[in-house]
């Protein structure tokens, strides 16, 4: 049975399509304050972020891939958004979208959908930590009304001015009231009774946000609204010339790695809550690759698979994805015929809403254990997440993915250097491991620190590998050690090499 076949054969089973009709009203509700919110804190008209909802529900709704995985515009991808329109224009954003769309239906035709599974879960955790911190500060100054500084780092050095500021401007801490008690009711609900949590946390505190305010009377700015087809603008020709500067490509390319890094890690966290089929990694790329390029054509906000919502959508006791796809369905009911309940929505409490979103993303809990147990690890972990902080997400994760690689040949290239004394004066040095250019250090500073009128002896047979920088200085080392009048160094190479010919180790001339 085919995935599209899988929905329709549910509308011929009344008690299974009454089921997932229950668990795509419990996502559209996760949903509906998320996406407003997201596109909010982007940067963007608030319409975008409900398309992109909807195309994530409808469209990548009925493609294969993962069966209960819900997509749409995520946090993690706030603050590229947020930079991208700020550099580039709003206009330049749907073709960025629509290159990143395309990108991720050729890597996966080509496959790559089970290579991004490779990608150092520290890097991916320092990542979502780095995005997490930048949104928090970020949407502390929405809540108090204020203007953003352009980077992270500055963000963060304002925080005591901002704190000022508001303490003396009434409006600023009547907006800052309106956030701190969407706050409070978001991290209250987990204790509320089992039939009032029946109501999605985000919801349930920005509908009561947005009451309060109505009661009140409170003046504090609200979402502005501004109609589903007048917010779409598919990228022009002269913005699709964009595409031909490095700094464009280079936000495609982190827009790429990330959304498709982040919707493939929630596929794998996804499938471990059910068991039902398992996701093909290939054809989810693929899927998010359409959803994206969808999204990029009508100029709306990027796409992953959302953690939030999916495992809303598995509790819920969604077990196709038609409950995926009505969700699409109840949001593009929702924009277009009621799109002015949104423009009463205060923005301090969409701006809870995404500070709340953002200390989820910032692994606290894990750091300690992480650092008990894989030291390495979480130095990646904070390192990449500092550097996106004071830099920038592409630089940020482009040090995070060298860090890993280094790490990695560090520890596979353990080596260890024996040296025994035997009668007669000869010294036998032998090596185990992996002995490449990151060791040589330590194997040099053991040959050197041998007597220079002894002969010795070179084992190299428990070996596995022995890289090209390494044997050169072997070499050089062994004609260093000749020049003094001693014996030539004896080379004891592995079997394989000595019956192969792989190629002469250190001098072993005369031995």
């Amino acid at each position: 049975m085919t995935d599209t076949t899988s929905v329709f054969a549910a509308f011929r089973r009344p008690a299974l399509f009454r089921k997932e009709a229950m668990a795509s009203l419990v996502v559209f509700l996760v949903a509906l304050p998320l996406c407003v919110g997201v596109a909010v804190a982007s940067g963007v008209p608030a319409e975008l972020g409900l398309i992109t909802g909807i195309i994530g529900g409808i469209v990548v709704g009925l493609m294969p891939g993962s069966r209960l995985q819900v997509s749409g515009p995520a946090a993690g991808l706030t603050v590229l958004v947020f930079e991208a329109v700020r550099e580039f224009g709003l206009g330049m954003l749907g073709v960025i979208v629509l290159a990143t769309g395309l990108l991720q239906v050729v890597l996966g035709w080509a496959r790559c959908g089970r290579w991004f599974r490779a990608i150092s879960v520290s890097v991916v955790q320092g990542m979502l930590a780095g995005i997490g911190l930048v949104l928090v500060v970020g949407q502390l100054y929405t809540v108090a009304g204020a203007e953003q500084p352009h980077s992270g780092l500055r963000k963060i050095l304002g925080i005591p001015g901002l704190l000022a500021d508001t303490a003396t401007s009434g409006p600023a801490l009547t907006a800052a009231g309106v956030g701190a008690f969407t706050g409070a009711v978001l991290v209250a609900w987990k204790k509320a009774p089992a039939r009032v949590r029946a109501v999605p946390a985000p919801l349930a505190a920005v509908a009561l946000a947005t009451a309060g305010t109505a009661a009140l009377g409170l003046d504090v700015p609200k979402v502005e609204v501004q109609g589903l087809l007048a917010a779409i603008q598919p990228p022009s020709l002269s913005d699709l010339g964009g595409l031909g500067t490095m700094a464009v490509l280079g936000t495609v390319l982190a827009f790429t790695l990330i959304a498709s890094a982040e919707s493939l890690f929630s596929a794998a966290a996804v499938d471990r809550m059910h068991d039902g089929p398992r996701t093909h990694y290939d054809k989810e790329l693929v899927a998010q690759g359409v959803g994206n390029t969808v999204c990029g054509a009508l100029g709306a906000l990027p796409m992953t698979a959302v953690i939030v919502r999916s495992s809303a959508n598995v509790q819920a006791g969604a077990t196709t994805q038609l409950s995926r796809v009505l969700h699409g369905v109840w949001l593009l009911l929702f924009t277009v015929l009621w799109p002015t309940a949104i423009g009463v929505i205060p923005l301090a409490a969409l701006a809870a809403v995404l500070i709340h979103a953002g200390c989820k993303l910032i692994p606290v809990k894990a750091l300690a254990p992480l650092w008990r147990e894989h030291r390495g690890e979480a130095v990646i972990l904070c390192a990449t997440a500092a550097a996106i902080v004071t830099t920038s997400m592409f630089e940020g994760v482009v040090l995070g993915l060298l860090l890993a690689v280094v790490k990695c040949a560090w520890e596979t290239s353990k080596v260890q250097v024996t040296v025994r004394e035997l009668v007669g004066g000869r010294t036998v040095v032998a090596l185990t491991g992996n002995a490449t250019f990151l060791r040589l250090p330590h194997i040099l500073e053991t040959l050197e620190a041998l007597p220079r009128g002894r002969p010795v002896e070179l084992d190299l047979t428990e070996v596995r590998h022995l890289d090209h920088a390494c044997r050169a200085a072997l070499e050089g080392w062994a004609e260093r050690h000749r020049e003094v009048g001693t014996a030539p160094v004896r080379v004891r190479e592995p079997a394989a090499q000595e019956a192969g010919g792989a190629g002469p180790g250190p001098s072993a001339a005369g031995g």
